[in-house]
């Protein structure tokens, strides 16, 4: 079993589609957060309201990732992103217009 089919599991392209937007949005915090602690810096962006704009932009890597699994033909890997990135975007519906 070669490296590609070895990590071709939905599993792990859901994994790396839901670690990588938190890896992402902690980016962000770090070099936008201007000295705040992380739950003041969440109160700030959520009275703001532009937490829906935060997590659309830690979310945008995942393409990063679904192209790579594509071009190594590692299709179920490709789907867990996928999936993975439509539950981020049913989070950002709720969010935006449930909350």
């Amino acid at each position: 079993m070669s490296r590609p089919d070895k990590f071709d599991r939905t599993t792990t392209g859901a994994l790396a589609g839901f670690i990588l937007p938190i890896l992402t949005g902690l980016l962000i915090y770090l070099f936008s957060s201007k000295g705040l602690s992380l739950s003041d810096y969440f109160t700030k962006i959520v009275t703001a309201d532009i937490i829906t704009h935060i997590i659309s932009l830690s979310v945008l890597p995942n393409i990063l990732i679904f192209l790579v699994f594509n071009r190594l033909d590692m299709l179920k890997a490709s789907r867990g992103v996928v999936g993975i990135t439509l539950f981020w975007a049913i989070i950002v519906f709720a969010v935006k217009f449930l909350a």
